[in-house]
């Protein structure tokens, strides 16, 4: 990878599903195939509250689907279904005009956000780390850089391979997640000094965090009312931070 260091000054790792979006990552796969709703729903609150692993996951809905889901259906499901919570472009959109590497880190298909991006649902995506399980032909629109996610564990993985090809060192990474599918990247986060954001968060993530003594500084929305709290609120906590790690130098 070519020398990005001094490119962006922060990174600003999320999740998607039930974070930025209220659409699981399974639910493309609801669209075209409705009878697999219900077992794939049970298969998603298994990884998502660390009951199994993603691996695990994968593997279940490899059994259960009949056949890929084409570029056609995902297209189709995106035209009836894409959502986001409120902000969710303006802070992609604001991060990149403020130096902030805005990466998505999501268990969901890599496919999603390639159509995603493909299509203009959201500005364009400095760096993608997704499962490849479904996964479309390359496209001009694809974010620059890729990582595979395979595991949950992963997500704090692909985290720091990012900040360390980009030169951002700790004190200056922030992390969002929702449930305690995102533990361990909050575990991770705290560790290298990130501000860490839960977003409409379920009680998964606040018993991991609780029970390990992380942190979490900022909540934004709750689970029961999700669409309370535009994510541009916290914009003046993410210069606070980065205002705190210059004192620091």
């Amino acid at each position: 990878m070519v020398d990005q260091a001094g490119r962006y000054r922060a990174l600003f790792s999320s999740d998607w599903s039930e974070c930025l979006s209220p659409g699981g990552p399974f639910d493309c796969i609801f669209f075209n195939y409705p009878d697999l709703k219900e077992p794939l729903t049970a298969v998603f609150r298994q990884y998502t509250s660390n009951a199994i692993t993603l691996g695990d996951a994968i593997r279940r809905i490899q059994d259960l689907l009949p056949g890929p889901i084409t570029q056609e259906q995902m297209d189709a499901y995106l035209d009836a279904s894409f959502a986001v919570y409120p902000g969710a472009a303006e802070l992609i959109r604001w991060c990149e005009e403020n130096r902030v590497l805005f990466m998505l880190n999501t268990t969901g298909f890599q496919g999603t956000y390639q159509r995603i991006l493909a299509k203009g649902l959201l500005p364009p995506l400095a760096a993608l780390s997704a499962h490849p399980f479904l996964r479309y032909p390359q496209s001009p629109t694809d974010p620059p850089v890729f990582h595979p996610l395979r595991e949950i564990q992963d997500k704090a993985v692909n985290s720091a391979a990012v900040a360390e090809a980009f030169g951002i060192g700790p004190g200056r990474i922030i992390v969002m997640g929702d449930s305690g599918g995102d533990g361990p990247h909050f575990q991770w986060g705290a560790s290298v000094g990130a501000l860490l954001i839960a977003s409409r968060p379920k009680p998964s993530l606040e018993r991991y965090c609780a029970e390990r003594g992380i942190p979490i500084h900022h909540r934004i929305g709750t689970a029961e009312e999700p669409e309370k709290g535009h994510f541009l609120e916290l914009v003046p906590r993410i210069e606070a931070y980065l205002g705190t790690a210059n004192e620091r130098k």
